[in-house]
């Protein structure tokens, strides 16, 4: 069966993520130890003990994600006979999660991609003042009505963009605070079944991210990345490279650009692959891929139940 390994993005932290894991293998604890080392800071710690709120904090709940989904690879990996590159066609991940695919295929050390998430959460963060950007997922709308809503809702010197198209009927926009609640307002007199402001503290993938995307470009041109084991399917691209410069651009490009999620689960299957297998925190790519295409199995593996489960049907 042909495989594509998935890592989701933020909103999947939660706290305890990974204890267990830490508790059970060395290899995850190695992981663990290595974030905590490259941050300067037991962030370990506090994704396993909390407090939530500093979880949730964009500069932490990315390097932490990381964390959670590269242990669960080094535990695949110490568990014999699994290796990404003979085991998987392909990986993907979701926004920040693509720094987790990259760092899973060898392009960085798990160290320097929790360094570079560090950096982008700070960031993106600051890229626009607390209170005046926003976001809102627009729920029963297509990508092209998402479009129109989110042109129609932009003003004068006001922007708002689609963010994220994650699935059939599940798009995002960001952008200026008003503009976005104009978006809302916009998409239920279209039928949306429903548009809702999401509870993040900045506008992500919109334009007004541009001062993050030079912080981002800056940095990753000091960072030499390999090329990676297996292909990625970019975000901003919906389709596959091993190119270290494409990975690159489309790493920076990806602050202020589109997530064309949807359209990479698609190129997914078009390319072969049977099988989702979402590696680290939470369900949620499981369960959009599942949306996206019912025909393609997809599960998430997070715990060393579902870990052992992987590996006996990969392994036999």
């Amino acid at each position: 069966m042909k495989r594509a390994f998935v890592f989701p993005g933020q909103g999947s932290q939660a706290v305890g993520m990974g204890r267990v894991l830490a508790a059970t293998f060395a290899p995850a604890r190695q992981v663990f130890e290595e974030v905590d080392d490259a941050l300067s800071q037991n962030l370990s710690r506090l994704m396993f003990e909390g407090p939530e709120s500093e979880l949730t904090l964009t500069a932490n709940a990315q390097p932490a994600l990381l964390a959670a989904s590269l242990a669960v690879i080094r535990i695949l990996e110490a568990g014999g006979g699994f290796a990404l590159a003979r085991n998987a066609g392909f990986v993907a991940g979701h926004s920040l999660g693509e720094y987790s695919a990259i760092a899973a295929a060898g392009s960085v050390s798990i160290g320097e991609g929790a360094r570079l998430l560090r950096l982008r959460g700070r960031a993106m963060q600051e890229a626009v003042p607390v209170g005046e950007g926003a976001m809102a997922a627009l729920l029963g709308l297509d990508i092209e009505q998402g479009q129109a809503v989110a042109a129609e809702a932009a003003g004068p010197n006001q922007v708002c963009a689609v963010a994220n198209d994650n699935a059939p009927g599940q798009v995002v926009v960001s952008g200026h605070r008003q503009a976005v609640e104009r978006a809302i307002a916009i998409a239920r007199a279209k039928g949306a079944r429903r548009s809702i402001a999401l509870p993040v503290s900045a506008p992500f993938h919109s334009p007004l991210m541009a001062p993050a995307a030079d912080v981002m470009a800056e940095a990753l041109g000091r960072v030499a990345l390999q090329q990676p084991a297996v292909p990625l399917v970019a975000n901003v691209s919906a389709t596959a490279t091993r190119d270290p410069g494409t990975i690159r651009r489309g790493l920076v490009e990806q602050v202020t650009a589109m997530v064309r999620w949807r359209e990479s689960v698609l190129f997914l299957k078009q390319e072969g692959v049977e099988e989702i297998v979402e590696i680290g925190a939470g369900r949620v790519l499981a369960g959009l891929a599942k949306r996206i295409d019912p025909g393609l199995a997809a599960r998430s593996v997070g715990t060393p139940a579902e870990i052992e489960s992987l590996i006996n049907g990969i392994i036999g």
